[in-house]
């Protein structure tokens, strides 16, 4: 008897849970990921990370629900991308549109550090609560480059590199000790683009005028009576606090959830039916590099290899069931020839009848932008970094730091530039020229698809390449995007280009089953060759040094170098 008193109490709580009220509630302390796992150790180091993509989607269905009451978001801990912060904003901005509150909680927003960008994603909720200990770190925005020049040279390590063109900075931390004019232009540009952009979101989301909010950031940091006279925080509350006055506008019955579970309790109804018309997504993460994609176990971050997205794209192409597809890019380029095997494939996509809408991230740079160019649509976050279209190619000669060491090379040479790429010694003169007409022959073929993918004129195109990279919001500005927005307004366009009603399903590619992933691939036909693997390479956490120096890592298709705005 009290088992079944025990069972029947179970059901009810299960179906109370099921019709009460939500406050949905999400935890950027471990931040996001960006897509699904690429492979088997990305999934185990995702393992408690949220997926970008729950998350949207889960607001979007959120904003139509009747028992989501509110939203609360824990902000602060690891730091997010600034191309992911605003696709954030948009989907929170939405959100509220519908009428549905939403709320934001920080302990600081920068312990004794920087905070902008953390504090620039608070902005746009309807209520930002900081506790009492915690500090708003408005500070603006910092670039900061170290140049390795002068040292180098007193270990007497020549560096020999050509750039294509004054723009593709990306080997100057080893030839300079300071910034070129042009590096210096590019850089101060992306900066004043992002501080507009911080400036006008937290302008409108404060209701506070921009000069106001500019006087502000050169003020900052605020502790936190200060951010609150300022009119940058709302209210200075515990974690308990702030819970227990979201929940009592919420009202009694309402439980918190995260999004993520609620994204997934709906999964079952959301996936397509057989035979039913889908958008494909695929994910395109990483420096690009030839074969498969993946992750070092020594680290490094994920790659995005050729291998792998092109069977993506193949898989997608030759479904009859998918209409449409969003490519989403994040990253800062690498292999000229990986990103043209990518290029082909996304030509191939259009000329099959099937709309493709690059979706990029915080990144798509160089390569990244590379494989976008051919694309139906681009569609970039104001904030991502994009272009960098140029190249670079050469190598350090560390000859003279091998002799000071007592270290004495020879080699036995069958051909005249057998040995080259040795960083044992120079080029010669007749080597460099073979260098140059290389690098000649990648740029002009870069600036010609960008030409012809945005139907622009090539001195034009030239204009805008030369290596410079650019906000997306000036990218936009001058013809390389067609529109900002996120990863949402992407799939809502592929859906308008296939004819597909709004509601369509999305479906990750590759999609396969358990028994799928095990067997291998039949041929590089098979959807199976798009699964990435774990990738062994010598550099493992230094790949991103490596390539820089000019060694043969990923490629000469490189965004100047390493910038997260976070």
């Amino acid at each position: 008897m009290d088992a079944t008193k025990a069972i029947i109490h179970s059901v009810d709580r299960f179906r109370q849970r099921r019709t009460a009220p939500l406050v949905l509630e999400l935890d950027l302390t471990e931040g996001l990921t960006e897509g699904p796992p690429s492979d088997p150790l990305s999934a185990v180091l995702s393992m408690r990370k949220t997926r970008l993509g729950d998350v949207l989607s889960g607001l979007k269905r959120a904003r139509q629900d009747s028992r989501v009451k509110a939203l609360i978001v824990k902000i602060g801990g690891q730091p997010l991308g600034f191309g992911m912060v605003q696709e954030l904003r948009g989907a929170v901005a939405r959100f509220r549109a519908a009428g549905k509150p939403a709320y934001a909680f920080a302990e600081t927003f920068g312990e004794f550090g920087a905070g902008t960008v953390p504090y620039y994603l608070a902005s746009v909720f309807d209520r930002i609560y900081l506790q009492p200990s915690g500090d708003v770190g408005l500070t603006g925005i910092s670039l900061e480059q170290r140049f390795f020049g002068d040292a180098l040279g007193k270990l007497n390590v020549e560096y020999q590199v050509g750039q294509r063109h004054e723009y593709k900075t990306a080997a100057n931390t080893f030839t300079q000790n300071h910034m070129t004019e042009p590096h210096k232009e590019s850089v101060t540009r992306i900066a004043e683009s992002v501080t507009e952009q911080i400036v006008a979101g937290i302008a409108e989301g404060r209701r506070l005028e921009p000069g106001k909010v500019r006087k502000l950031v050169d003020q900052g940091p605020f502790i936190g009576p200060e951010a609150v006279e300022a009119g940058l925080v709302d209210k200075l509350a515990y974690r308990d606090e702030v819970y227990d006055e979201v929940r009592a506008e919420a009202g009694p019955e309402a439980h918190l959830q995260f999004v993520s579970r609620y994204t997934k309790s709906a999964l079952a109804r959301k996936l397509p039916h057989p035979g039913e018309q889908t958008v494909a997504l695929v994910h395109g993460i990483g420096m690009i590099r030839l074969g498969r994609s993946g992750r070092s176990p020594m680290g490094g971050g994920g790659a995005m290899g050729s291998d792998t997205i092109c069977a993506a794209l193949r898989a997608a192409r030759r479904d009859d069931h998918v209409k449409a597809v969003v490519f989403r890019v994040d990253s800062p380029g690498g292999s000229y020839v990986a990103s043209d095997a990518i290029w082909r494939e996304v030509v191939l996509m259009r000329k099959a009848g099937k709309p493709i809408i690059i979706s990029m991230g915080d990144l798509a740079a160089s390569g990244g932008y590379f494989v976008s160019v051919a694309a139906d649509l681009i569609v970039a976050q104001p904030g991502t970094l994009t272009g960098s279209i140029g190249v670079l190619g050469g190598k350090p000669v560390l000859n003279g730091l091998l002799e000071r060491l007592g270290i004495t090379t020879e080699a036995v040479n069958q051909g005249a530039n057998a040995g080259m790429f040795s960083t044992s010694r120079p080029f010669t003169e007749t080597q460099w020229s073979r260098i140059n007409a290389w690098l000649d022959r990648v740029y002009d073929d870069f600036v010609g698809k960008v030409a012809e993918g945005r139907r622009l004129d090539r001195d034009r195109a030239h204009d805008l390449a030369r290596g410079r990279v650019w906000t997306g919001a000036d990218a936009h500005a001058s013809g390389l995007v067609d529109e900002l927005g996120g990863l949402e307004d992407a799939l809502a366009l592929a859906r308008k280009k296939a004819g597909l009603p709004a509601d369509a399903p999305v479906r990750t590619y590759p999609r396969m089953n358990p028994l799928e992933r095990l067997l291998p691939p039949e041929s590089s036909e098979d959807k199976a060759a798009a699964l990435a693997r774990i990738r062994l390479e010598a550099w493992g956490p230094l790949t991103r040094l490596a390539t820089d120096l000019g060694l043969p890592a990923h490629g000469p298709l490189l965004l100047p170098g390493t910038w997260h705005i976070r």
